[in-house]
C-alpha cells in the first residue's frame, strides 16, 4: 500500500509538473511574442516618420544602420500594387501574413509567422526618395515599410525547466514516502489489530499517536471501541450461559431429585413434591418462553394485535395478580390507579401486560417493603409506571438495564434472573412505538421507577384496531423531560 501511495502521489507530482512546464512555455511564448510586437510597433512609426521627413538621405546606408542599431532582423520598402500584389517580401514572410485590404487603406498591420514577428507600415515617399531607397517598386505601388525581429524560442530554456522539475522530483518523492508512511502505518496497526479481533482476541487495540491524522484517529477509535463493544459483548454472553445454564439446572436438579423420590417411594408426601414438580416446571417454562419471545422479537416472527385499550385496565388486571405472590415475600403491591380512569392508548393489550408484568416482577426482586403500579397522563403523553422502594440502581448502571443479559453484582436481588425481563420491556416497547426509562434513586437515596411511554389516544369509537401483524408506529427517540405526577414509594 504504501509503495502505491508513493506512486499515485508522484504520479500527480510529474503530471502537475509536466502541465506547469507546458503553460509555462505556452505562456512564456505569448508573451514573448507580444512584447516584441508591442515594442515593434513604435519603432516602425519612428521610422517610418524619420524616412517621411528626412530629405537628406541619399541611399540605404542609413536603412542599414537602423537595423543594426535597432536589433531588427529586417528593414525594407516593398510595394503594394492595387490589384494587392505584393512584391520583395524578404522570408519568412509571404503575402498571405500580410492584411493587404487593411494595407491599401494605409492601415499598419502586425502579427507573427512563426518565431518573426513583423509590421507593416504605409509610408508616403516623394520620387526621389522612392529612387534611393526602393528602386524596384512601381511608382502607381505603395510603399509598405516592413519591420521585423526574431523572437528567441523559450524551448531554449527547457533546462531550466528540467533542472527546477528534477528539484522538485526529489522533494515531491521525499514528501511522498513520507505521506505514505503517514498514511499507511495506521492503517497496518488497524488491519493488525481487526485480524486480532477476528481471531478472537478481543482485547486488541490500534494504538494511536498525536502524529496521526485526525480522521485515522477516528478511525482507530472506532476499531477501538467496537473491540470494547464486542468484548463486553462476549463477557455478556458468557454470563448469560451461565445464568441460563444455573437456571435451568436448578429446577431440573429439583425436578429429577422429586421424581426420583416419588418413583421409588423415598417420600410420603406426594402432593408437595408434585407440587415442587409443578412450580419448578413453570419456572423452566417461563425461562424458555423468554428465549423464545427474544428471538421471535430479533426476527420479527410476532404479531401486534393492536387495539384501543385503557392501560389503567391492564395495570390494575396485573397487578392484581401479582398480589398472592407479593404476600409469600412479604410485600406489598399497590396500584393507586383505578381501572377504567380512561387512559386510552393504541397497544396490544397481551403485550402491554407482558411489559407490565415484567417491570413488577423485576420491582419484586429489588423492593423492600412495597411496590407500586400505575398509570397517569403526563403532559401530551400516558404514561404505565412501576416503582419500588429497593436499595435503587447505580448511575453507572442505568444506561444499561435493559440491555439483554445485563445483571448488576452491585445490588443483591431477592431472586436472580437470567437477565432477559427488561430486554423484552425494551423491544416490545419499540415494537408498539413507545419508549422505557428509568429513574434512580427515587426517594431519600433509594427506590427505582420504570416508567413506559405510550401516545394518547381518544376513547374508541367501537371494536378493535388492525388486528393481526403490526409494528405499532413509530417509536420515540425518548422518554419526554417532565417531571412525573405519580407518587414516589417513602
Amino acid at each position: 500500500m504504501r509503495r502505491r501511495l508513493t506512486v499515485a502521489i508522484l504520479g500527480v507530482v510529474i503530471g502537475t509538473l509536466l502541465l506547469t512546464v507546458a503553460g509555462s512555455l505556452l505562456l512564456v511564448r505569448r508573451a514573448a511574442f507580444s512584447t516584441a510586437e508591442s515594442e515593434l510597433v513604435p519603432e516602425t512609426d519612428a521610422i517610418v516618420t524619420l524616412l517621411s521627413t528626412v530629405s537628406a538621405l541619399t541611399d540605404q546606408r542609413v536603412v542599414r544602420l537602423l537595423e543594426r542599431a535597432g536589433a531588427f532582423d529586417h528593414i525594407a520598402l516593398v510595394g503594394v500594387s492595387p490589384a494587392g500584389t505584393v512584391d520583395h517580401l524578404a522570408s519568412p514572410l509571404v503575402p498571405g501574413a500580410l492584411d493587404v485590404p487593411a494595407l491599401q487603406q494605409l492601415r499598419a498591420v502586425s502579427g507573427n509567422v512563426g518565431n518573426t514577428v513583423f509590421v507593416a507600415h504605409p509610408v508616403f515617399l516623394n520620387t526621389r526618395q522612392m529612387r534611393l531607397l526602393a528602386p524596384g517598386i512601381p511608382p502607381s505601388d505603395q510603399a509598405v515599410l516592413v519591420v521585423t525581429r526574431h523572437v528567441a524560442n523559450p524551448v531554449n530554456g527547457v533546462l531550466y525547466f528540467l533542472a527546477v522539475g528534477g528539484a522538485v522530483l526529489v522533494v515531491g518523492a521525499v514528501v511522498a514516502a513520507l505521506l505514505a508512511r503517514r498514511i499507511s502505518a495506521p492503517l497496518v496497526r488497524s488491519v493488525e489489530a481487526t485480524r486480532q479481533i477476528a481471531a478472537g482476541n478481543l482485547a486488541a487495540r490500534v494504538p494511536t499517536s498525536s502524529r496521526d491524522d485526525p480522521e485515522l484517529v477516528e478511525l482507530a477509535d472506532a476499531i477501538n471501541t467496537m473491540s470494547a463493544n464486542l468484548s463486553r459483548a462476549h463477557g455478556l454472553e458468557r454470563q448469560f450461559l451461565m445464568s441460563v445454564s444455573h437456571e435451568l439446572r436448578t429446577p431440573l436438579t429439583s425436578i429429577r431429585g422429586y421424581a426420583d423420590a416419588v418413583a421409588e417411594g423415598a417420600t410420603t408426601d406426594v402432593a408437595g413434591a408434585i407440587a415442587v414438580i409443578g412450580s419448578e416446571a413453570r419456572r423452566l417454562e417461563r425461562l424458555v418462553r423468554d428465549l423464545l419471545d427474544l428471538a421471535r422479537l430479533d426476527a420479527r416472527q410476532f404479531s401486534l394485535d393492536m387495539e384501543r385499550v385503557d392501560c389503567s385496565d391492564v395495570v390494575a388486571a396485573v397487578a392484581e395478580g401479582f398480589r398472592v405472590e407479593a404476600d409469600t415475600l412479604g410485600i406489598e403491591v399497590l396500584c393507586p390507579t383505578p381501572a377504567g380512569s380512561g387512559l386510552w392508548v393504541d397497544a396490544d393489550p397481551d403485550r402491554l401486560g407482558q411489559v407490565v408484568a415484567n417491570l413488577i416482577e423485576n420491582a419484586l426482586k429489588f423492593a423492600t417493603d412495597r411496590v407500586e403500579a400505575g398509570a397517569a397522563a403526563v403532559g401530551s403523553w400516558h404514561v404505565v409506571w412501576v416503582v419500588d422502594d429497593g436499595p435503587g440502581i447505580a448511575a453507572d448502571d442505568l444506561p444499561h438495564v435493559f440491555e439483554r443479559h445485563y445483571r448488576s453484582d452491585r445490588v443483591a436481588a431477592r431472586k436472580a434472573g437470567a437477565g432477559l425481563g427488561l430486554a423484552i420491556v425494551a423491544e416490545l416497547a419499540a415494537a408498539m412505538g413507545s419508549v422505557v426509562d428509568v429513574d434512580s434513586p427515587v426517594v431519600d437515596g433509594h427506590g427505582a421507577r420504570m416508567a413506559l411511554w405510550l401516545q394518547p389516544r381518544s376513547a374508541p369509537a367501537g371494536g378493535p384496531l388492525d388486528h393481526g401483524r403490526g409494528e405499532g408506529g413509530q417509536p420515540a427517540d425518548s422518554a419526554p423531560a417532565v417531571s412525573p405526577p405519580w407518587p414516589a414509594v417513602g
